[in-house]
């Protein structure tokens, strides 16, 4: 019996600390969609991350850096930092990935464990991606780097060096990390979205984000006996679940624990939780890091804490890191602008506002499609001839990414200008998106507008337009690809006309836009049941089904096409922005503090505001409501007649 008793008290005091000993705990460090903002914004010339406070700038890699060491330093449990992709495209640096990689260098430096591709890492195509692999490998390394679903061609070549980087195993399908007992495997997919997003990839194609996971964690729970399975998913979360990819993976896909997201650029203030799994998401550029505290036992997860540290001058900066970003600096002006006799840190101009980016007419957007305008008129018309005059420019949003910022001094520098337009690649394999033009008949004018009307609404803020050379209004509650109202032709200086956009005006029209633009513009009816057709044309109205031709040679005395960069003619639209204070460096003139009226939403129920100059897709709607209302007047008064029928049978009866 007291045998009995020594026993039981034994396994009362000593059971306890058996179950605590299998929980294990783990921190999870998280960024996403960094796009090469290795340093702090914006003006670059208020960064400093040699010492705190002082200055409104965000991120920079320094420092967040230090915030890695120092969430690392004060955790005797194991810590994984990982990256949801997008790390590549949006400054400078990025121009020299092919031959330097210096993302994945200071990445790797940084000691990211693991990683994945966004589209954006394809935008140089799949042999830009493969020369990025190679040269990081041979000057440094990368970090671990996960990809599951690409998929590539068996008949073109374009795409074999990539294949063959991934073969090499320098792109893994997953990956498995051994850390404080625990076996962890790591997966990344891109999203359906980004997947749209990414037409530089082809002739690579990626495999259903949902799919691909159900065989990833199948893979690691079956074959490899993950005790905890992390998605790194380059798909994004929105606000409505039907189309928030992230939350459908978690539902459709059991066995993972955590996923860590990007894409949308979404802050996560906490994360969304649906059944067992953990979504989370860490903004953009570096702003702030994620920080998730798990708690594992016996194959269950659960949340302890988790935060989101922003990045800014409160914290300081890495100095052996930014010295290595220093001369990464230094390899940009001599090997990138110093042809262009440009300094990444030379100041262009001065403002007296902030130049921004949003879902509405905005100052920068006016600004950059100016300029487009503007460039192409310098470089590409001839004054004799009013046929070869570009009278409007069109860009989108989803091509301008950050504003520009006045920061302390109004000082804006050659990077903080690129960092509003910096993607893209030439079809002669240069960087940056070349300009083209093309001539469009006023009706084809109207269809394009139509994209920022009809589109945006459902696709999201990447298909909003900002243009120049016109100004028109729309009314939200018309049919749809039909609610442009009104087009007026010119601008603030010399005024503006009313464009007849009816289908009887045969006139051409040149309009500017880059080749990213144009390529959407040129398929949008594909997608619109030809509704919003639109075809490029040359000055002499013969259609143009190759958008090769229709880039803008910067020096017709050179063999070939010297593509006419839209970044360069962003700058060179500022510098040549007048000195009105005296100082010899151009300011931003005030026409740009505010909105132009260049976009003008009209709401109206009112009748006459609905099918006014209304086109074939308003007037068919309309004939089928009419219709359909006669057809129910028709019924309503055959079953009255019926009625009194039936009741004048009973009567006589």
């Amino acid at each position: 019996m007291k045998n009995s008793k020594i026993a039981f008290l034994f396994f009362v005091l000593f059971l306890p600390v058996s179950l605590f000993a299998q929980e294990k705990e783990i921190t999870i460090l998280h960024t996403n969609d960094l796009h090469s903002h290795i340093l702090g914004f914006s003006p670059i010339i208020d960064y400093r991350p040699d010492i705190t406070g002082g200055d409104a700038t965000k991120g920079g890699w320094a420092r967040v850096a230090t915030v890695i060491k120092q969430e690392r330093e004060k955790r005797n449990h194991p810590v994984l930092l990982l990256d949801a992709g997008d790390f590549l495209m949006g400054s400078l640096f990025h121009m020299l990935a092919r031959e330097e990689a210096m993302e994945l260098r200071l990445m790797k430096e940084m000691g990211y464990d693991a990683l994945t591709l966004g589209n954006h890492e394809f935008d140089l195509r799949p042999k830009g991606l493969a020369r990025i692999l190679r040269s990081a490998t041979e000057k440094g390394g990368t970090p671990p780097i996960v990809f599951s679903n690409a998929l590539f061609s068996k008949e073109s070549e374009q795409d074999d060096s990539l294949e063959e980087a991934f073969r090499q195993g320098l792109v893994q399908p997953y990956l498995i990390l051994e850390k404080g007992g625990l076996k962890i495997g790591v997966f990344g997919i891109m999203g359906k979205d980004a997947a749209e997003k990414a037409p530089f990839a082809s002739p690579v194609r990626f495999s259903d984000p949902v799919e691909t996971s159900r065989e990833m964690v199948k893979v690691l729970r079956e074959k490899e006996k993950a005790d905890l399975v992390i998605c790194l998913s380059h798909s994004g979360v929105r606000e409505g679940q039907s189309t928030s990819e992230d939350e459908i993976l978690a539902q459709k896909v059991q066995g993972i624990d955590v996923i860590v997201g990007g894409h949308s650029h979404t802050r996560l203030e906490k994360p969304l939780v649906v059944g067992s799994t953990l979504i989370l998401q860490a903004s953009v550029y570096g702003k702030c890091v994620g920080v998730l505290d798990l708690l594992w036992e016996k194959g269950r997860v659960k949340q302890k804490n988790y935060r989101l540290i922003d990045i800014d001058a409160s914290i300081p900066g890495d100095m052996a890191l930014q010295k290595k970003i220093d001369s990464f600096v230094g390899a940009v002006d001599r090997e990138f602008l110093k042809q262009l006799k440009l300094t990444s840190g030379q100041v262009i101009a001065h403002t007296a506002f902030d130049l921004t980016i949003k879902e509405e007419e905005s100052n920068l957007g006016n600004l950059i499609a100016d300029a487009i305008r503007w460039w192409v008129n310098k470089q590409d018309s001839d004054p004799t001839d009013t046929r070869t005059e570009v009278v409007a420019a069109i860009e989108s949003n989803g091509l301008i990414r950050d504003d520009i910022l006045r920061g302390k001094t109004g000082a804006l520098a050659v990077t903080d200008v690129f960092a509003a337009i910096p993607l893209g690649i030439g079809m002669d394999d240069t960087m940056g998106y070349p300009l083209i033009s093309c001539y469009f008949f006023a009706s084809e004018i109207k269809k394009a507008l139509e994209v920022l009307t009809s589109v945006y609404p459902r696709k999201g803020s990447s298909f909003y337009l900002q243009v120049s050379g016109l100004k028109f209004t729309y009314n939200p509650r018309r049919m749809i690809f039909d609610r442009v109202t009104s087009i007026w032709m010119g601008d603030e200086e010399k005024g503006y006309a009313p464009l007849d956009y009816s289908d009887s005006n045969r006139n051409l029209y040149r309009i500017a836009t880059n080749i990213y633009n144009a390529a959407f513009l040129k398929i949008i009816g594909k997608y619109t049941y030809q509704i919003l057709n639109i075809v490029p044309k040359d000055l002499n109205g013969n259609p143009i089904a190759d958008l090769t031709f229709t880039r803008v040679d910067a020096d017709r005395r050179q063999p070939g096409v010297q593509e006419l960069k839209e970044w360069i003619g962003v700058i060179e639209y500022i510098r040549r922005f007048p000195d009105t204070n005296g100082d010899g460096i151009p300011d931003v003139p005030e026409k740009y503090r505010g909105k132009l009226g260049r976009i003008v939403i009209q709401a109206s129920w009112n009748p006459a505001s609905l099918l006014s100059k209304g086109t074939i897709v308003t007037w068919g709607a309309f004939s089928a409501v009419l219709g359909g209302l006669l057809l129910l007047v028709l019924i309503a008064v055959l079953a009255a007649k019926a009625a009194r029928k039936r009741k004048g049978s009973r009567n006589f009866t």
